[in-house]
């Protein structure tokens, strides 16, 4: 099969590695890259002599079978339905678009023109990700009670988007992955201390309708640099700590058993402690990863793991998580 034409829309903080990612991989070839800042445009066309490098998408569409759009999240939406409405699979990063009302449109385009568009959710190619999906589904951590992340740092502070929508695309997507469900109810609490209008830290906490409750803190503005997700279980816990260079995944075999007969309510519950046990992650790069795949669904060889639908959900949280930091915390249903 020949290699697939790509071209990446956004070359800057985060599209740059898009670029570099599509270089290096053996099933596609870097064709062009669209930018509308010249200074990128020169750093890219040094690098990749053999590329197009434009600032016109039109230009890009003519010499591609495939678009990664890593451009400013507020012109996803726009950029995405050209591309298919080229005909070309699309890969949009996060935010998959800001409106629902857009990321509607992008899947319904997709359906109806047959054209693969795969939403930006990351973490769902990383290894440990994977392998937390699989205890879950597996049933080895027992019924799900709630899970909790943390994702903070002292970085890039964004002016055209919030904590929210900057990272919490990540984490809502992970959720959803995990679970296999959509939260009934949605409630975010926030402050802008930097920037009017632009919450620095956000508490997003989802409510599932079977019974599994999820929150998350997301801020720039931290003395940290943590990337964690803990999941707790009946049977056993586990915590996700993507900072770790190693050991990513660790599983605590404890809990608090119940047994079958009990003489009072004081004797009912007892701790378990057992094991640690810390499984084997392959080193994969996750951007490699998702990349490949986005090969692979473009070819039509595979199902997205990230479609236009997964896309469109994580944008309803996402949504309804607004009005409530909007309205003080107060609870809305995605």
């Amino acid at each position: 099969m020949k290699r697939l034409k790509v071209g990446v829309v956004g070359a800057g903080a985060w599209g740059r590695n898009h670029v570099r990612t599509v270089a290096g991989l053996a099933e596609a070839e870097l064709a062009a890259v669209c930018d509308p800042d010249p200074k990128v445009r020169e750093r890219v066309a040094r690098q990749y002599p053999a590329a197009l490098v434009t600032g016109d998408v039109g230009a890009l569409l003519e010499v591609v079978d495939a678009v990664i759009v890593a451009s400013p999240a507020a012109t996803h939406a726009a950029i995405a339905r050209q591309v298919v409405e080229a005909g070309k699979p699309v890969l949009v990063e996060k935010p998959f678009t800001l409106k629902v009302e857009d990321a509607l449109t992008v899947a319904r385009l997709s359906a109806e023109r047959k054209v693969p568009v795969l939403a930006g959710h990351l973490l769902v190619y990383h290894p440990a990700i994977e392998r937390l999906r699989e205890l879950v589904r597996t049933g080895e951590l027992g019924k799900v009670f709630y899970l909790y992340g943390l994702r903070v740092n002292l970085g890039q502070v964004r002016k055209d988007e919030n904590a929210l929508w900057s990272f919490g695309p990540h984490d809502v997507s992970v959720a959803l992955y995990l679970l296999g469900e959509h939260p009934i109810r949605v409630a975010a609490h926030g402050k802008s201390y930097l920037q009017p209008a632009i919450e620095d830290v956000v508490f997003l906490t989802m409510e599932f309708g079977s019974g599994v409750l999820a929150h998350v803190q997301l801020s720039w503005l931290d003395p940290h640099k943590e990337r964690k997700l803990t999941v707790v279980g009946a049977k056993k816990m586990v915590v996700f700590d993507d900072m770790e260079p190693r050991e990513k995944l660790r599983i605590y075999d404890k809990g608090v058993d119940r047994p079958p007969e009990y003489g009072s309510f004081g004797e009912s519950l007892a701790i378990r402690e057992g094991d640690i046990f810390i499984p084997r992650i392959p080193s994969v790069e996750p951007l490699a990863a998702e990349l490949a795949h986005f090969v692979r669904a473009a070819q039509g060889r595979e199902a997205p793991r990230a479609s236009a639908e997964d896309g469109v959900q994580v944008v309803r949280v996402l949504e309804a998580a607004s009005r409530s930091l909007a309205r003080g915390g107060a609870p809305e249903v995605p």
